[in-house]
């Protein structure tokens, strides 16, 4: 386990830093198809739902049972709906620049979505921390999934904020900001769980980190990729997400 240590921090600040990936074609490209951002969240969302479903439940149910891993799977789901009703984020930036073209509304859209990735973006930070020790081939499934729906959350952050200002380094500012708060969250889960980590505790939290990630997809990622795109590239995103990761799973078996 003190070997995956530093692996599960670097796979974590990777995928946090995705979000620079979306700031830069923000930067460049400011507005990107609504097509393009609806594939690859719904994409993202795939790839979540089906790792969460195919691999760490049923690990968790493994190690620690079926009820005690379903026990925890809605206490992750519930755990994200408190999150979310706390700190709600939304992508609106998009379609706010389109209709309303008001830089000074643009910019705090921009920046109340860092803020609200950011926060939610510590216990992803934690599921890829903490799955990587259990699992270092789920650790980069996980990574992987997390690093893609970062690049729209970058791009949902640097495009407002660089269209309101004409600044790119605010703009690469806050969304690189937003992404420090993954490896933050694997520090803290590494920093409190550390000490007390055994198979039994890891199967817990791989069932609650699950149900964040469904969580996530179903009350965030899927709908907001319904928002850019109401026609049928979400759900054709979903599909190839799910059907990648089934594939790589496979080979990584």
């Amino acid at each position: 386990m003190e070997i995956h240590f530093g692996y599960a921090l670097l796979l974590t600040a990777l995928a946090g830093m995705a979000t620079v990936i979306g700031s830069f074609i923000g930067l460049v490209v400011k507005y990107p198809g609504p097509k393009f951002m609806g594939f690859t969240l719904g994409f993202s969302a795939g790839v979540m739902i089906l790792i969460s479903f195919v691999e760490m439940l049923p690990e968790s149910i493994r190690v620690v049972g079926f009820l005690p891993a379903h026990t925890g799977f809605f206490l992750g789901m519930i755990c994200f709906f408190l999150i979310d009703k706390l700190v709600p984020h939304d992508y609106e930036g998009q379609h706010d620049y389109e209709e309303k073209n008001q830089p000074s509304n643009l910019k705090r859209v921009g920046l109340l979505v860092a803020l609200g990735v950011g926060i939610h973006n510590l216990p992803e930070g934690m599921a890829t921390f903490v799955s990587t020790l259990e699992n270092p081939h789920l650790g980069v499934a996980i990574a992987v999934a997390i690093a893609i729906h970062n690049i729209p959350e970058g791009l949902a952050i640097s495009a407002p904020i660089y269209a309101a200002t004409g600044s790119r380094k605010q703009a690469f500012f806050w969304s690189f900001l937003s992404g420090v708060s993954e490896p933050v969250g694997a520090g803290l889960a590494g920093l409190i769980l550390l000490p007390f980590l055994t198979s039994m505790v890891l199967g817990w939290v791989l069932a609650v980190v699950a149900g964040i990630m469904v969580a996530i997809s179903l009350d965030e990622l899927i709908p907001v990729a319904k928002t850019f795109d109401t026609e049928h590239t979400p759900i054709l995103g979903v599909i190839i997400g799910m059907a990648v990761m089934a594939f790589s799973l496979w080979l990584l078996h």
